[in-house]
């Protein structure tokens, strides 16, 4: 019997049964398919929130709202945040892949240490990197993405003029997932991942002492200008040049 009702999808006319295999497969499906559906929403979400913690503290520890040596809490930062604790536990993760936090086992999480030795090191790095990701951009770039290195250009040369440090900050995040972007090499991209946030907060924590905001402002708007123009060489010695200031300003920073 089991045979032919599953084989046939019928069962005997004469005698109730269970319903046909073709019903029963139906209503299982049916019955699956919303919890499916909610297990992907539920997934999405939390890499949304994930996403969203990840780039909060990644602004509050290269802002130095949450200063070096900061003992961390993944309870008192959700709350902070109002985000659960699992998406603040995979967002700490990804920052201790990018060397803004330690993780120490049975110990806890630390905001880790400013060292200018590793910045000096990083830099040697960094200015190969950046030069062969300015080049690539002015030559793979889109036109929407042309545009838009024109608009964060212009940009940030407004924030330097209202000495706005956040708005250049944010700025200057923008103008490196864009570069990374548009370079189209995803191995570059990772690279320069690990390196963009340990920059950008040795120089936000030294800006004041020893940085010159226009200036800074407008040589990263002439990388920027000349990956919006295709101009391949330009793009490549205006990179150079950046990262000239940069070596000098962190140079500087023993000085003070």
């Amino acid at each position: 019997m089991i045979y032919g009702q599953y084989t046939l999808g019928m069962a005997d006319p004469a005698r109730p049964g269970p319903r046909p295999f073709a019903a029963n497969v139906g209503n299982g499906l049916k019955s699956k398919t919303p919890t499916k559906r909610r297990s992907r929403t539920i997934e999405a979400e939390d890499g949304t929130l994930t996403d969203r913690a990840y780039r909060e503290l990644e602004e509050m520890i290269v802002t130095l709202q949450l200063s070096p040596g900061t003992v961390l809490s993944e309870q008192a930062l959700a709350v902070r945040l109002k985000i659960g604790r699992t998406p603040i536990r995979e967002a700490l993760q990804r920052l201790a892949r990018d060397g803004l936090v330690v993780i120490m086992p049975r110990r806890g999480i630390m905001v880790s240490e400013i060292n200018l030795r590793l910045q000096l090191r990083l830099l040697e790095v960094r200015r190969e990197l950046e030069r062969l990701m300015a080049s690539l951009a002015a030559e793979r770039a889109t036109a929407d993405e042309r545009r838009e290195f024109a608009e964060v250009a212009e940009a940030m040369l407004a924030a330097a003029a209202k000495s706005d440090d956040i708005a250049f900050m944010r700025l200057d995040q923008r103008f490196n997932i864009l570069i990374a972007t548009a370079a189209r090499n995803e191995f570059a991209r990772r690279s320069m991942g690990l390196m963009n946030a340990l920059s950008r907060r040795f120089w936000y924590q030294h800006y004041q002492e020893v940085a010159d905001l226009p200036l800074a402002a407008k040589l990263h708007a002439a990388v920027a200008d000349a990956v919006a123009q295709k101009k391949v060489k330009a793009a490549a010695t205006a990179s150079d040049q950046l990262i000239d200031y940069i070596e000098d300003f962190a140079r500087k920073t023993l000085d003070t």
